[in-house]
């Protein structure tokens, strides 16, 4: 990593993993780091890339998220290089996390996923995790692909009464 001239955005990204519970999204990520004007959307990808490809990070895609993941390897190498990371940065990054922590963490802990079964139906599959255990794990067999779509979007904005509304009918 030490030859790389993207050496700052990755451990950048690696400290923001690392200083979560949850995973955190592409998006959040670069959010984050264009908001901040540290690099540009191109050279964010390419960084993104990179750690994916030597193992640094893990990404999981469901419908139009990509969450990642640090991995033992991605904790390791910012334990030997995260002093190349200044201390305004961290400080930026503890903030932001800080301030935002309620708003990324439930969108990362939201999931909604469809696909057609081999009986032809399609499957909506939603999930709510808190700490990555499943607080409520559904999926809803429906019969066109419109449907499954409707019932994915309504759940990402939903997905708190929803689970309010079962708890209350159900204990």
């Amino acid at each position: 990593m030490t030859q790389d001239p993207h050496t700052i955005y990755k451990l950048i990204v690696l400290y923001m993993l690392s200083r979560v519970t949850f995973p955190l999204t592409r998006a959040q990520i670069t959010d984050f780091i264009l908001g901040k004007e540290y690099t540009n959307y191109m050279t964010l990808q390419t960084v993104f890339a990179q750690l994916s490809d030597s193992n640094m990070i893990e990404e999981k895609t469901v419908r139009n998220r990509t969450q990642l993941f640090i991995t033992e390897e991605g904790s390791d190498t910012l334990h030997f290089f995260e002093n190349r990371i200044s201390p305004e940065i961290k400080k930026d990054v503890d903030n932001h996390l800080r301030e935002k922590s309620m708003s990324l963490k439930n969108e990362a802990s939201i999931s909604a996923d469809y696909f057609k079964s081999t009986d032809g139906e399609y499957k909506a599959h939603l999930v709510a995790r808190e700490k990555k255990q499943p607080l409520v794990d559904i999926t809803l067999s429906v019969p066109t692909e419109e449907i499954a779509a409707s019932i994915c979007e309504k759940w990402e904005r939903k997905n708190q009464d929803i689970y309010q509304y079962l708890v209350e009918q159900l204990f």
